[in-house]
């Protein structure tokens, strides 16, 4: 259950219970939190969106919809919608494996219980094995590209790390 900007106490009849405030970071948390464990086949979507990141619009549009080659989710009204740590088999497997109970708006604990219990015991485990999802790793960009050794010290000095020597560039 995601209870998104809205505090509600957690209850042990609720296998993933928690906020989720951001259309980026959340959407994702939730998505490799849920792929993790086949058991999981709906996910209660409740409480009050957060201003402007609009993290519930963004899940059910990424359930929807998906992500474009940018890794933008398509649809979603949210301020920076965009899916940068997991892969689109993450998103397609979260696609297959869960249905969403769009509830957004509704904070009354009785009635998100009545909803919790309805749907607890439906449907069968996925039929695959759990999905472990696999931070992509960003890309890091490089600010100087040294012209000799592998450290540059300053334009007069290099530094060969392995042999812990530093030299003047005109050595190298």
């Amino acid at each position: 259950m995601v209870t998104l900007a809205s505090q509600i106490n957690p209850s042990p009849e609720v296998a993933l219970w928690g906020s989720s405030k951001t259309e980026n970071l959340g959407v994702e948390k939730i998505i490799v939190n849920t792929i993790s464990n086949s058991n999981i086949r709906y996910i209660l979507i409740c409480g009050m969106e957060s201003r402007g990141h609009l993290a519930g619009n963004s899940l059910l549009s990424i359930h929807t919809n998906g992500i474009d080659k940018k890794g933008r989710i398509i649809g979603s009204e949210g301020a920076i919608p965009f899916i940068e740590n997991i892969s689109r088999e993450a998103v397609k497997r979260f696609q297959q494996q869960v249905v969403l109970l769009d509830r957004i708006g509704l904070t009354d604990l009785t009635e998100i219980m009545k909803i919790v219990r309805k749907y607890k015991d439906r449907g069968e485990v996925y039929p695959e094995e759990p999905l472990v999802a696999i931070s992509q790793k960003k890309r890091q960009s490089t600010f100087t590209l040294p012209r000799s050794g592998d450290i540059i010290v300053s334009e007069e000095f290099v530094m060969d790390s392995a042999a812990g020597i530093v030299c003047p560039t005109k050595d190298f």
